[in-house]
């Protein structure tokens, strides 16, 4: 993989462990980090050692706050210049490809965002992603939280999204969590924007997050479910999470036809074998009770 200078990256025993690595800015991403993210989630679906991911970010104020807003949309007038095409000049694949225009340019048809690619899903990277948030998450943030498979906080993480009282519409955000928030909860976060956070307790409540924990033991419980998926055979546990998404995001019959298709794809037969030689010999597996 190459250098990374905005991400951590480390891999053990099946798990690798993101982390977003700008806390002097809460985290927040630049175009760098987006480059780099990508490359990740890329990186990951080669590396068959890995298994699982633990997504984070460095120190305790802040898993991400979103876009930095003062490197990426003050960009001003020299934000046109876009992956190496100025406008006036012609294509330069020479070019650098910061800074990045945010928004419609010469057409309304024509879109940069500038999260595009942050998530795993977004990558085809279907490996499991569990987010350990170790502080506030917000806007931008939703990108990558809307693509995480698990969810688990440190008990003073915050969730909210800052977009409408600073003049912005919350667009893909909100998309996001739609399908991980009751619909009133993502309305009201929306657009209450700013003036309120929802604390990590009320995100449990209403199943946002999974678990909650001191934040010296965010670390440990990511680990242990992450580690213990793991341990599971890779095309079961991928098979099994494509059809969890195909039924969040078709409707029930079309993702009940592909049944046959996550069944098939997914099962290997020694592992098969291996599971009902488990069963027969009476292998208990010891559950911790959350």
């Amino acid at each position: 993989m190459a250098e990374l200078e905005t991400i951590e990256y480390k891999a053990e025993d099946g798990v690798a462990w993101v982390t977003m690595n700008r806390p002097e800015v809460l985290n927040a991403f630049n175009a760098r980090m987006q480059r780099e993210l990508r490359t990740v989630w890329r990186w990951l679906r080669r590396d068959d050692s890995v298994r699982v991911v633990v997504l984070t970010g460095a120190g305790d104020r802040a898993f991400s706050s979103g876009v930095d807003r003062f490197e990426v949309l003050g960009a001003g007038k020299e934000a046109n210049v876009v992956a190496g095409v100025d406008a006036a000049a012609g294509p330069d694949p020479e070019a650098p490809p910061e800074p990045v225009h945010i928004g419609a340019d010469t057409s309304p048809f024509m879109f940069d965002d500038p999260s595009e690619h942050l998530g795993p899903k977004s990558n085809d990277m279907w490996k499991p992603v569990v987010a350990a948030v170790n502080g506030m998450a917000c806007g931008g943030a939703f990108y990558m939280l809307g693509e995480a498979d698990i969810i688990i906080a440190a008990d003073h993480a915050t969730f909210f999204d800052p977009h409408v009282t600073f003049g912005m519409p919350a667009g893909y955000e909100p998309l996001h969590m739609l399908p991980k928030m009751p619909f009133g909860e993502i309305v009201r976060m929306t657009l209450l924007g700013s003036s309120e956070r929802m604390s990590a307790a009320r995100a449990h409540q209403i199943g946002l997050v999974s678990e909650l924990c001191p934040l010296a033991e965010l670390h440990e419980r990511a680990a242990w479910v992450a580690g213990e998926i793991a341990k599971a055979p890779a095309l079961a546990v991928q098979g099994s999470l494509r059809a969890l998404w195909a039924g969040l995001e078709l409707s029930r019959s079309q993702a009940l036809g592909f049944g046959w298709a996550f069944v098939g794809l997914g099962t290997d037969q020694r592992y098969l074998d291996e599971g009902q030689a488990a069963i027969e010999a009476g292998v208990k597996v010891k559950p911790r009770v959350r």
